[in-house]
């Protein structure tokens, strides 16, 4: 017997046992369970190392320790304003709050996420802009600055961002400084050699404790959270880096868009960074710190944050989109760097579709990931029939991850529109319940029509046969990319 023939006879009861897991006990959905039994049995020895450190499966496990007073206070809270909506939310003058009950009320009672009422949001669509007002705000900090990015470069601008933290930590403002550690792995010991000595503190998160090894390699902190003094918040889709502002000649101009805040709703985001500071560093700081409604600006303009992740059994910013999806009656602009729905959102969206919704998907031309990128043209060809109008954005890479429905309603976050960020990475979503603020979206959207082409069903029945050959593969391992 040979050596290759011991080593199949060993691996097959291991695969076998690996197979009745995935398919018995890690409850996983079908899509995805297809798709691990299928690299198990093409792959058997790969297959398995790859599971080990893909296939790990969170949801089951309690991440999150609360503060016993922080939990009280935001379990009040929250009955507090399912009352208030079960019996007509005070002030709500234009029926905003009731047209949108349901959805806000499936927000609060199910992901905890706190309707605010006033509030105030900057958006920004190009990294410079986003980063000078960024390093003007840190600059202007007085007792606190909390950061969180998935992706922090050793870079130009990763520098300067670090520099001015260092330069407020010798001032003695806290600084905390949360940095993924897949999307970070470039930063090292010597780039915080004078943070450190400053007094700022720093937590990677998910760290690996082998290099090169790490069993939660697929559960990443996507999020990209700012708060300063507790009274300003950041968060969006860029990340810190040179690429960020259109210094890369791969990707040239970078579009995204991210929010900066004032108001009620920065001690959500506060107390969501607290929360994921608590898990990468195993203390115990109470997540509300701060008063809940600040009085910085009366401006109305209700919103809630909706935070998911591997920490909860329920997919709040899927479910939300849902929701939003269902409830249109005209429109919906989505735009989106990546486009791998499952099959509940493909079909909110081809139901939408067939209702007479005129929906616009926006998706980058150029690609980053080449699986991703192929697996979205495959699903988004498959809604193209169904009368959806998609366009490729031309004016370098597309990042942004927004959605308005019939310029009513918005959501802005960091989620992408993928099985990845919606069921396996932790991520934030702003939901936004304005007018105004979802049409000055929808005009944002419309700007980049003008530097995108479109895609049509044409187009995509007269692509490759390399590009077929491409989409077949892709689609078949999605659910895991």
């Amino acid at each position: 017997m040979t050596w290759n023939s011991d080593l199949t006879l060993l691996l097959l009861p291991i695969n076998i046992l690996l197979a009745i897991v995935v398919v018995f006990m890690e409850r996983r959905n079908v899509a995805a369970t297809w798709s691990w039994l299928m690299v198990l049995l093409f792959v058997p020895v790969l297959g398995f190392v790859l599971y080990m450190i893909l296939g790990q499966n969170l949801r089951r496990r309690k991440l999150y320790r609360f503060d016993k007073r922080d939990q009280t206070a935001i379990l009040s809270l929250v009955s507090e304003q399912e009352q208030m909506l079960s019996e007509g939310w005070p002030g709500d003058d234009n029926g905003t709050i009731a047209e949108h009950r349901k959805l806000i009320e499936m927000n609060i009672s199910s992901a905890r996420a706190l309707l605010t009422l006033h509030n105030e949001i900057d958006f920004f669509t190009d990294g410079l802009g986003k980063f000078e007002r960024l390093l003007s705000d840190i600059a202007e900090a007085k007792h606190s600055i909390y950061m969180q990015y998935y992706i922090f470069n050793n870079d130009e601008w990763g520098r300067k961002i670090r520099d001015a933290l260092i330069v407020k930590a010798q001032e003695g403002v806290q600084v905390r400084l949360l940095y993924d550690d897949i999307g970070s792995r470039k930063l090292n010991t010597k780039f915080f050699k004078l943070f450190d000595a400053a007094g700022g503190e720093r937590a990677a998160f998910f760290p690996s404790r082998i290099p090169y090894l790490n069993y939660r390699i697929n559960y990443r902190n996507h999020r990209k959270i700012v708060v300063i003094d507790g009274l300003i918040a950041y968060t969006g889709g860029f990340n810190v880096g040179n690429e960020y502002v259109g210094q890369d000649p791969r990707f040239g101009n970078w579009r995204d868009t991210h929010i900066r805040l004032l108001g009620e709703g920065v001690p959500t985001l506060q107390r969501l960074f607290l929360m994921d500071w608590n898990l990468a560093t195993n203390q115990k700081i109470q997540g509300l710190p701060g008063p809940l409604r600040l009085p910085n600006t009366k401006n109305r303009l209700p919103m809630q944050f909706v935070a998911g992740g591997p920490s909860s059994q329920s997919f709040h910013i899927e479910n939300a989109l849902l929701h939003m999806i269902h409830s249109a009656k005209h429109s919906i602009l989505l735009q989106t760097p990546y486009f791998i729905p499952d099959e509940s959102l493909l079909s909110a969206l081809r139901v939408a579709a067939l209702s007479g919704v005129q929906i616009h998907i926006m998706l980058p031309k150029l690609a980053d990931h080449m699986f991703v990128h192929w697996a979205s043209r495959y699903y988004v060809g498959e809604l193209l029939s169904n009368g959806i109008k998609c366009y490729l954005y031309t004016n370098g890479f597309l990042h942004a991850k927004m959605m308005v429905v019939d310029g009513q309603i918005a959501s802005v976050g960091t989620a992408n529109f993928d099985i990845r960020s919606l069921k396996l990475n932790f991520e934030v979503n702003a939901i936004i319940y304005d007018q105004p603020t979802a049409q000055r979206l929808e005009e944002i959207y419309w700007r980049d029509v003008e530097d995108s082409e479109p895609f049509t069903l044409t187009d995509y029945n007269n692509r490759s046969a390399w590009s077929k050959f491409n989409e077949s593969i892709s689609k078949l391992v999605s659910p895991i990319l």
